[in-house]
């Protein structure tokens, strides 16, 4: 199964906007992209991808397709670099939160640039689990 590339950027473009909205504005702003990050892991349906695809000119096989378990392997990095977030937030290290919440950034931003980091992290976990399934047999 696959989704549409535009789809896949408003995700990534949502998560931007909002995770530097909460770092400049108000940081329980976080809350947002974490909730959706929940929902979108405990159903599988990203609720900003629902809500985007009503706005697609084309038919959705039109787009070029993103591969849908590697946005779910995406949405657990982000989503638990949130969590970790908002948890160093609430005890007081800023430090570490702002360090988090600014990987989410990165990794998105550099991602709507054409890079994928979780795509490059996904694929050598692969060939790690590869090369030691290997090893065993």
């Amino acid at each position: 199964m696959s989704i549409p590339k535009p789809l896949v950027q408003t995700n990534q473009s949502f998560l931007v906007a909002s995770v530097i909205l909460a770092l400049l504005f108000h940081k329980a702003i976080l809350l947002l992209p974490f909730a959706v990050g929940i929902w979108t892991l405990a159903t599988g349906k990203n609720p900003v991808i629902l809500l985007a695809r009503r706005f697609l000119k084309k038919p959705a096989n039109a787009y070029i397709q993103e591969d849908r378990d590697q946005q779910l392997f995406n949405q657990w990095i982000a989503t638990i670099c949130l969590g970790l977030s908002l948890l160093a937030f609430a005890f007081g290290y800023t430090v570490i939160a702002y360090a988090f919440s600014l990987m989410v950034v990165a990794a998105a931003g550099v991602a709507l640039m054409g890079y994928c980091i979780g795509c490059t992290i996904r694929y050598r976990y692969m060939i790690w689990k590869h090369k030691r399934t290997k090893a065993v047999n």
